[in-house]
């Protein structure tokens, strides 16, 4: 039997230390959680991501009574992203969330479906996307999908 280690790098830091254009698209995520339709789970998740050209896409979770029917804040935003301006990559993505009371304190991180998403985008345009996760405490940085999508499922399983 073989044994390998697969590693992941992640920076955690403060919106402080980040850039203002990372700063700004945090704003905008965390704006976007206001705009959720949550009325199930109660659990607002707000997304923006930032185009090529510098345009800034947002995204919010949308639930249905019957749950399978409800889509994330990442694949919203991506699929508007993709759809309305398709020549542009997606160099980042934020996303922020938020219950009832406030924003929670340690990044949530995308759903397995959002990180299949993710990396069908990155290779649509054969760009990492960087992806910003916002906390009340921290903030969780990472430079592509790969650093959370291990063992991926790409086309060169079904070809």
């Amino acid at each position: 039997m073989k044994e390998f280690t697969i590693t992941s790098v992640i920076h955690s830091c403060t919106p402080e230390e980040l850039s203002a254009a990372d700063q700004e698209l945090l704003k905008e995520a965390i704006a976007a959680t206001g705009r959720s339709y949550a009325p199930y789970s109660r659990f607002s998740v707000g997304a923006a991501a930032r185009l090529g050209n510098g345009v800034i896409i947002t995204g919010t979770n949308q639930e249905n009574a019957a749950y399978p029917s409800g889509l994330c804040a990442e694949r919203t935003t991506l699929f508007y992203a993709n759809s309305q301006y398709p020549d542009q990559p997606v160099e980042v993505l934020a996303v922020a969330a938020r219950t009832e009371q406030d924003f929670i304190d340690i990044p949530i991180p995308p759903c397995g479906s959002c990180r299949q998403v993710i990396l069908e985008t990155e290779k649509r345009y054969k760009k990492s996307v960087r992806i910003l996760l916002y906390g009340k405490k921290e903030t969780y940085m990472m430079e592509g999908i790969s650093s959370l999508l291990l063992l991926s499922f790409n086309a060169s399983a079904v070809e």
